[in-house]
């Protein structure tokens, strides 16, 4: 028999031994990275047990009347077991939202985990949302490289590296997360915006997860020219910032960078994702963006958002 219950403090462990052996759960999905910002969400989380055992755990937050799948994660929703399979599934699915509709919740936003972080097959919960009524609501482009094909550079990317390496220049691991920071809000400030972490928030979370969170530099001296700062989700990784310099653009040496680590560090990976190049929900596609992400190899990959009306 399937039953839900909401999370709490005391429950820590035992989700983060879910999300360990899940098929689609990562280093977002653990509590300690979860809990960074736990102080911005109302949490709502569940988890779900079949006959006593924990099959899946469902990260949410709560704000008025809407329930999100996380309101504070790039993407989420069910985060389930090998145990967990499809009739059991639509169970789920149907207890949770039985669950928070009593709780006075009246819509719920589910962001999907895209297909290329799962360590296996777990779209269950994309055929449960159909069947319950939910639509599509939101559809991000992200762009991302299959490791295990043949690197797909363009001719002017391997030229732009092969200029780096003759300069002299060299990736290194590790830095000054200080640096690497300051970079980076420099770099965004040219497009008015802004890095969603604080320094003080990557201090903790790269503490937190040492070998998960992981700086990657070029630098000459004490010159930094680009950096990357690279999230490990398993089967996946993921550039969550990447920024360089003036002298770095001249230099190459972001492309020496993303090259070193497609080729070299990360190969034994199945996915190197870029992350997303739309604006506006989806709505407005940066083609220069994604074409810098294009000229590496990589290719498109969407981020689902759904919106399920409780009844």
């Amino acid at each position: 028999m399937l039953s839900v219950r909401p999370y709490a403090p005391v429950d820590a462990t035992a989700w983060d031994a879910l999300v360990a052996r899940s098929r689609n759960g990562n280093l977002l999905h653990r509590r300690g990275y979860m809990d960074y910002h736990a102080g911005r969400f109302e949490d709502a989380s569940l988890l779900v047990e079949k006959d006593g055992e924990l099959v899946a755990v469902f990260p949410a937050n709560r704000d008025g009347e809407q329930v999100s799948s996380h309101g504070g994660l790039t993407y989420a929703g069910l985060i389930s077991s090998h145990a967990l399979r499809a009739e059991a599934a639509l169970e789920a699915f149907e207890r949770i939202g039985a669950h928070y509709h009593e709780q006075g919740a009246r819509r719920l936003l589910y962001k999907a985990v895209p297909h290329v972080f799962h360590a296996y097959p777990a779209e269950e919960d994309l055929y449960a949302l159909h069947r319950l009524g939910a639509r599509l609501v939101r559809r991000d482009l992200s762009s991302v490289i299959a490791l295990r094909e043949p690197p797909g550079f363009t001719e002017e990317r391997r030229r732009a590296i092969g200029k780096a390496r003759k300069a002299g220049l060299a990736v290194r691991t590790g830095g000054d997360l200080a640096a690497f920071h300051a970079l980076l809000v420099q770099v965004l400030a040219r497009h008015d915006a802004a890095p969603v972490h604080t320094l003080a928030e990557l201090r903790l979370l790269q503490g937190r997860f040492p070998e998960q969170i992981v700086l990657h530099e070029v630098a000459d001296d004490n010159e930094l020219l680009a950096a990357a700062l690279v999230y490990d989700l398993g089967p996946a990784v993921h550039t969550q910032y990447l920024a360089a310099s003036e002298s770095g653009r001249q230099r190459h040496a972001l492309s020496l960078l993303l090259g070193e680590l497609i080729e070299r560090t990360y190969a034994h990976k199945r996915h190197f994702s870029f992350g997303i190049s739309t604006e506006q929900a989806g709505q407005v596609l940066n083609a220069g963006l994604v074409a810098q992400k294009e000229r590496f190899g990589a290719r498109a990959a969407v981020h689902d958002f759904y919106e399920w009306v409780l009844a």
